[in-house]
């Protein structure tokens, strides 16, 4: 036989068997990625209705996942605005959360929403704020001061601009002192 062609046959039966030697691997094995899909820095989502600015969304740092939910990791400020333009009511939280599926942000943490119309400042561990329904609300311990005087209780809901909101569960009030406050 030509040499050239026993060659040729050889090389090609020995890639057919290097080839054919894989590791065959169970789906169960692999894992799936279910970490965030994308990452943003220094973030500001503006919502406006009719060309009027309603609110105001920053954030150092942002998580997209692939079901949609985002995730603030480092802080989330959200700022509401009167149909003036002005600023109302501040919301801060040590980390936030968006649920998609829900239409539902969440701020955990440190949780201080300020109302700069009405002197009203609220403190509390977390706050979930539904956009459509314009309303905010927690089942947690909360905090408020009233000009000079402070509620503390457990279970708030409000308007998303704290103007108007109810205390579920008032544990006391008291006047404050010169120098005290939230």
């Amino acid at each position: 036989m030509n040499p050239k062609i026993q060659f040729l046959l050889l090389s090609l039966f020995g890639s057919l068997f290097f080839f054919s030697c894989r590791e065959s691997v169970s789906p169960e094995v692999l894992e799936v990625y279910d970490g965030p899909m994308n990452e943003a820095i220094d973030i500001l989502l503006i919502h406006s209705d009719s060309a009027v600015l309603r609110s105001e969304i920053r954030a150092p740092r942002q998580l997209e996942f692939k079901n949609g939910d985002l995730q603030f990791p480092e802080g989330i400020e959200i700022k509401f605005f009167t149909v003036e333009g002005l600023l109302e009511t501040t919301l801060r939280a040590d980390r936030g959360f968006f649920m998609k599926d829900e239409n539902l942000y969440r701020g955990e943490g440190n949780v201080q929403i300020q109302n700069l119309i009405k002197d009203q400042k609220l403190q509390t561990e977390e706050i979930f704020w539904n956009q459509a329904q314009k309303k905010i609300w927690t089942e947690k311990f909360v905090t408020i001061q009233e000009r000079q005087t402070l509620f503390n209780g457990t279970g708030m809901e409000a308007d998303d601009t704290f103007s108007n909101y109810t205390l579920k569960q008032v544990r006391d009030s008291r006047t404050l002192l010169p120098g005290e406050g939230l």
